[in-house]
């Protein structure tokens, strides 16, 4: 099982976001299976090392466990919070003063739960205006090949129901560049909010031009801009600032 907790949206003040790794894949079974085909001596060392890593993913199980009905974070109760908090820390004990694993990092993690009030918010809205959906949220770290630190791109999926198509109408992309600090810390340098990727609803291409006339050159020209239609808002300095990475597991 693969979990990261990585900043949200903006750098955070003592808030969480969990994040699973996407596509989906389950590190214990994984382990245990390559275990058990290659050639082993059943050393200490390594009985040791397989009873902590079983002990690692059952809290791994837990801290799902916890953050399941809450609705990435939206209906969490203080109590639940109070859970998920104490689950956290627990799995963050295995691998404190670890130093970032870039080669972990890398790669899309989708939102599993979160306490950040600028991605709550998002849901909020979302919750009480009938015109605004909020669909997956990720992170995409892109830092594979570098020494210390790389990329990260926050995208927000959202739409609004009969304009665009359910849930991925559109994609909010917010771009920073990532420095790592210290074994706990990186530092984050926004660069831009992007709005791209718009996905007009079959019932707006309807309106725009309808199928039982023929299409002209006029209306195939406003769909084809509101499709490549990308807007782009550079972020300035107050948008940069340490965050914690508490920890990254695989």
């Amino acid at each position: 099982m693969d979990l990261a907790f990585v900043p949200p949206l903006y750098p955070p003040k003592g808030n969480r976001a969990i994040y699973e790794v996407k596509p989906f894949s389950s590190a214990l079974h994984r382990n245990l299976y390559s275990q058990r085909t290659s050639p082993c001596l059943a050393t200490a060392a390594t009985q040791t090392s397989q009873a902590s890593e079983f002990v690692v993913e059952n809290k791994k199980h837990d801290l799902l466990r916890a953050i399941q009905e809450t609705k990435r974070g939206l209906v969490a109760t203080a109590d639940q919070r109070s859970s998920i908090e104490e689950a956290l820390v627990s799995v963050e004990g295995y691998n404190m003063g670890l130093p970032i694993d870039l080669i972990k990092l890398d790669g899309t993690w989708r939102l599993a739960y979160t306490s950040a009030p600028d991605v709550l918010i998002l849901f909020e809205a979302a919750a009480r205006l009938p015109f605004f959906q909020v669909g997956q949220i990720f992170q995409k770290f892109e830092c594979r090949d570098q020494s210390n630190g790389g990329v990260i791109r926050n995208v927000v999926r959202w739409s609004i129901p009969t304009l665009l198509e359910e849930q991925e109408g559109a994609t909010l992309l917010v771009s920073a560049k990532f420095d790592i600090v210290s074994a706990r810390n990186i530092y984050l340098q926004f660069e831009e909010i992007t709005i791209q990727n718009i996905n007009v609803s079959e019932e707006l291409q309807a309106l725009i031009a309808p199928a039982i006339l023929p299409r002209s050159f006029l209306s195939l020209q406003i769909l084809q801009f509101i499709r490549t239609f990308r807007a782009q808002i550079p972020v300035g300095n107050p948008g940069s600032g340490r965050t914690i990475l508490p920890f990254l597991f695989g």
